[in-house]
């Protein structure tokens, strides 16, 4: 009888030593499962990359434009601004892919889609949806068939790779909030050999107009080098029309 109990209770301590390890076994790998996780190398949420601060402007610039666009459509434009001159200088011509950044009404948009024909393609470019909204009928209703529309960033035209043989910023640099990115990224849209124009007007940054020395200064640091500039547009010596390509 001693010797049952004897046993009994060996038994018994044998299984209770044995849950315990157990249950203690458990505890132990969710621990380390808890801590995996919790220093997990795929966080649900990631934080954007910072952008180079070296880019960034300090100088003052002007609210973009959200008017009517009828006032970009005054007849007169074509004779201050002559564009089939400004395309002849930038080397747009039938076949070419063309960005037109800070599209607005589509004004210079349609004249270089009637110059590329169907071989080509014109990027019109804007960060205002009810622009490009506008740009989109205005293709239908002319029949143009090689606009493509694209919602930009204001430090991004969100253009494609190698896409591009020729940009204009007609009269929206100086509206452009962060330029130097917005040049970099639109210098990475470029086949080689692109031309890159801008037109605008001398002015304190926050007059919609910014001094052509500040332009080319900034394209620099963009990434491009100066290799004409005009006064042509709106010959007035307020107005400049300035060329650039990629710098190697």
């Amino acid at each position: 009888m001693r010797r049952f109990v004897h046993h009994s209770l060996f038994r018994n301590l044998f299984l209770f030593c044995l849950i315990f390890a157990l249950l203690g076994c458990a505890t132990n790998q969710f621990s380390r499962h808890a801590a995996n996780v919790g220093a997990s190398p795929f966080p649900t949420t990631t934080a954007e990359i910072p952008q180079d601060q070296s880019d960034a402007i300090n100088r003052p610039t002007s609210k973009p434009y959200t008017g009517e666009l009828s006032i970009f459509e005054d007849p007169k434009r074509d004779e201050r601004l002559q564009p089939d001159r400004i395309m002849d200088i930038l080397g747009i011509k039938q076949g070419s892919n063309v960005a037109d950044i800070g599209a607005g009404s589509g004004w210079f948009t349609v004249r270089a889609a009637r110059r590329v024909g169907s071989g080509g393609i014109v990027f019109a470019v804007d960060i205002n949806r009810d622009y490009l909204d506008y740009i989109e009928n205005r293709s239908k209703r002319e029949n143009f068939a090689n606009i493509r529309v694209i919602l930009g960033k204001d430090d991004d035209p969100l253009l494609p790779a190698k896409s591009v043989d020729a940009v204009l910023l007609l009269k929206t640099y100086h509206e452009v909030a962060q330029p130097i990115r917005l040049l970099k990224r639109t210098r990475e849209s470029m086949r080689p050999g692109a031309l890159l124009g801008i037109i605008d007007r001398n002015g304190k940054g926050d007059d919609h107009g910014l001094d052509k020395d500040v332009v080319i200064k900034e394209a620099a640091r963009g990434g491009f080098v100066l290799v004409n500039q005009y006064d042509f547009v709106k010959p007035d010596n307020v107005d400049y029309f300035l060329v650039f390509r990629a710098s190697s």
